[in-house]
Parts: C-alpha cells; structure tokens; sequence
C-alpha cells in the first residue's frame, strides 16, 4: 500500500508511479489515436460527409451510451472498494483478537512454556493467514512449538494448535471451566476471519459483468471518432485517447482493489499490520 500525503496536489498530477495507470495503458492509448487519426483523415477527405445529418447525429449514440457506462463503472468502483474495505475491517478484527487474546492470556499468568507459545503462536497465525491469502506456503520461525503440515490448510492448523493448547490448560487444571469458555471465544473469531478473508477473495465479480463492462468501454471508444470527427476535426486524436485513459483505469482500479490481500500498490498493508500484531503480542507476552 502506498503511503501519501492528501494534501500534495503537484505530486499527484506530476507524478506517475508505478501504480499509475497511464503506464498500463499508454500502447492501448497511443493505438486508438493512430486509429481515431486514421479515421478523421478518411472521414474528412475522402467520404466527406459533414453535411449529411444523419451523419453528424452519430454523436447522440454516445452521448446517451456515455450515461450508461458511467453508471455501470460507478457501481463497479462502489463494489471493489466495499471489498476492499471489508477486508481492511477483517484485518482489524484480527488485530484486536489477538491484542486481547493475549491480554488474556498474561492476566492469567500462566508458565513460562505457556508463554513462550502463545507469543509465537499468536503472531504466527496472521502471517499464516496473510499467505494464505496469497496462495502461498507459510511454515514461520524455525520452531517446533508448532508443527504443521504444508500440504493442508496452514491457518487452521495453527488455530487448533492454539485451541488444543488451551484445552490442555484446563484439563491440567491451570484454568478454569469459565476462563477457557472466554478464551475459546477469542479461537473461534481468529477462524470467523479467515473466512470472511477467503470470502473475499475467493468470490470476485461475476466474470460475464467484467467482461460486459471491458467489451463495452472497447466499442464505445473505438467508435467514438466515427460519430465526432464531423464537429471535432482532427482534436478527436487526443480527445478519444483521454477518454479511454478516463475509463478504462476505472475499471483497473476496480480490478486491482478487488482483491485487497495482495502485494498491488493500491492493496492492503497486510505485511504492516502482521508485523504490528507481533510486535504488540511480544511486548504483551514478553
């Protein structure tokens, strides 16, 4: 995630990082302006249709289309980025459950083993998770307090070893029947995060609205110097090729915070937020 100040208005018009989406699609733009010149120098000395009327209303099918594509592109930006805030409040949830967790579990001041579990065990399960949620093996510190298997779901793994520790403590008689009922409160909203997280990221967009929305900016904008070279002459060059930058990085905005758990400029700081948890865990449990 790209960390900004609001306020900079010279280094957000001046600057293209590499996030921007003018690097993505200058081909595509510089295409559809040899394309819109292409058709203005056609147009314009060889049909030389300017005085047909019917000719010049062209330009009406896109002023009504353009009102339709605005809102379908609103609507999907409105959507990723509902995803993408549910996920910065699921990362939340889990920075708060373990912070309390492991309150808990200092306020009960169990042994020195106990506490050199929980401590690596808690942290642990955010990074797991965060690979997890980026398709990738995470195994940890080296450390035998956990043994996991890579071939299964790592985060769950690690969540039962977390609850099977607990239920020992209390079968040894550490805590009580009440105090592991509230622990394995706290166990059981590290597992309701995991799933919300896979519920994002594994149910994107419909794939027949994406590839409505793409296949609809295409024709809207390949067409549009067909239908304005009569009233724009040859400015539709640089015209038509803003108005695809306009609305087709929308649409790749959509589609890069859509998923926020990956490692996109605009994604979530998922790294940050699992250092920071370790961090509190240790000062907590230390």
């Amino acid at each position: 995630m790209i960390n900004y100040n609001p306020k900079d208005w010279v280094n957000f018009i001046f600057h293209f990082h590499k996030a921007d989406t003018f690097r993505k699609l200058w081909p595509l733009m510089v295409s559809v302006g040899v394309f819109s010149a292409l058709i203005a120098f056609f147009e314009l000395n060889y049909l030389k249709l300017a005085e047909t009327t019917y000719v010049k209303n062209i330009g009406m099918m896109h002023n009504l289309l353009g009102f339709v594509i605005s809102m379908l592109l609103v609507f999907r930006t409105n959507t990723s980025y509902d995803r993408w805030w549910e996920g910065r409040k699921m990362l939340g949830s889990l920075t708060n459950v373990s912070r309390n967790f492991a309150i808990k579990i200092k306020s009960l001041k169990p042994g020195a083993a106990h506490l050199e579990f929980f401590n690596y065990a808690i942290p642990k399960y955010a990074f797991a998770l965060k690979e997890h949620l980026r398709e990738r093996q995470y195994f940890g510190k080296n450390s035998l307090l956990i043994e996991v298997d890579g071939g299964k779901h790592i985060p769950n793994q690690v969540a039962a070893s977390i609850s099977a520790r607990i239920f020992e403590m209390q079968a040894n008689g550490e805590i009580s029947q009440e105090q592991l009922i509230i622990l394995n409160a706290d166990v059981q909203q590290f597992t309701d995060i995991c799933g919300g997280c896979e519920r994002i990221k594994k149910t994107p967009i419909p794939y027949s609205y994406s590839a409505f929305i793409k296949k609809f900016i295409f024709i809207y904008v390949i067409t549009l110097p067909i239908g304005w070279v009569f009233s724009l002459g040859y400015f539709v060059i640089p015209i038509v090729p803003f108005i695809l930058y306009v609305l087709a990085s929308l649409e790749l905005i959509a589609e890069e915070i859509e998923n926020p758990f990956g490692e996109d400029a605009n994604d979530l700081p998922v790294d940050e937020i699992c250092e920071n948890i370790e961090k509190h865990v240790g000062e907590l449990l230390d």
